[in-house]
């Protein structure tokens, strides 16, 4: 069976070689970042987390359009600025 060469520390997501001691990113090791008993520690997502609400608030369709006319907005001043600009230059 082949071992795993590598795995993402727990703790800052770097990438620690399978037989280290301690994460070369953050210093996490065995009793402060990785191990069972520490899994998830300092997360705080409270006990009344509820993550179907938190998915659909984030991408609900009122949500969406908002982002879009955000953007469009945005697309349309940036395309004003390049025409007054671009009069400017052949005056």
């Amino acid at each position: 069976m082949k071992q795993r060469q590598s795995f993402s520390c727990p703790n800052c997501g770097g990438t620690v070689p399978a037989k280290a001691v301690a994460c070369p990113h953050c210093g996490s090791d065995e009793q402060t970042g990785w191990s069972e008993g520490t899994y998830l520690d300092g997360i705080d997502l409270g006990d009344d987390f509820d993550y179907e609400e938190t998915l659909s608030g984030e991408f609900s369709p009122g949500r969406t359009k908002q982002i879009h006319s955000g953007r469009l907005i945005v697309i349309a001043l940036l395309l004003l600025l390049f025409l007054v600009a671009l009069i400017r230059s052949l005056l």
